[in-house]
């Protein structure tokens, strides 16, 4: 169950969003206000919850020469959309999946290839699962941001 995240949780996360890496617990506490053995515990404390899964690199795919990131847009049943959403992460090169709640088109997958021969396998692969490829979109570039309702007040920025 999910609980209420006071300002300390949230300048915390929202903190760690903007780089999680380079950011210490010193940082965070003079930012939020507590020491940073509450910066620590809280974090700790978020962990265990389940509120933060974990600290990912952002990739620039182009540059690790993985040239191809396409976006396939799929239909699956609704009685099997959750288990095929699971099955879909074992295939090699998806990188990032988002599950729909209702309607057609309801699992998109993101991935990643060196050539057609790569991109033609995945198809394959998630045909062979059972999803439906609705459509495929060769991206041009993704940028991601924090999301700003983590923001600790205190820190100037609205």
């Amino acid at each position: 169950m999910a609980r209420d995240l006071d300002e300390v949780d949230r300048g915390i996360l929202h903190m760690l969003q903007l780089e999680a890496r380079e950011t210490t617990a010193q940082e965070i506490a003079d930012t939020v206000g507590v020491s940073p053995s509450t910066v620590r515990n809280r974090i700790d404390q978020l962990e265990a919850e389940g509120v933060i899964r974990g600290y990912h690199p952002e990739i620039d795919y182009e540059a690790a020469n993985l040239p191809l990131q396409i976006l396939f847009i799929c239909s699956a049943p609704p009685t099997e959309r959750s288990e095929l959403f699971e099955e879909v992460m074992d295939v090699h090169g998806v990188v990032d999946l988002r599950e729909l709640m209702t309607g057609r088109r309801n699992i998109h997958i993101d991935v990643v290839g060196t050539s057609t021969k790569d991109i033609t396998r995945i198809t394959d692969a998630i045909h062979d699962l059972g999803l439906q490829i609705d459509s495929s979109e060769l991206v041009q570039q993704r940028k991601r941001q924090p999301f700003n309702h983590f923001q600790f007040a205190g820190d100037g920025d609205s």
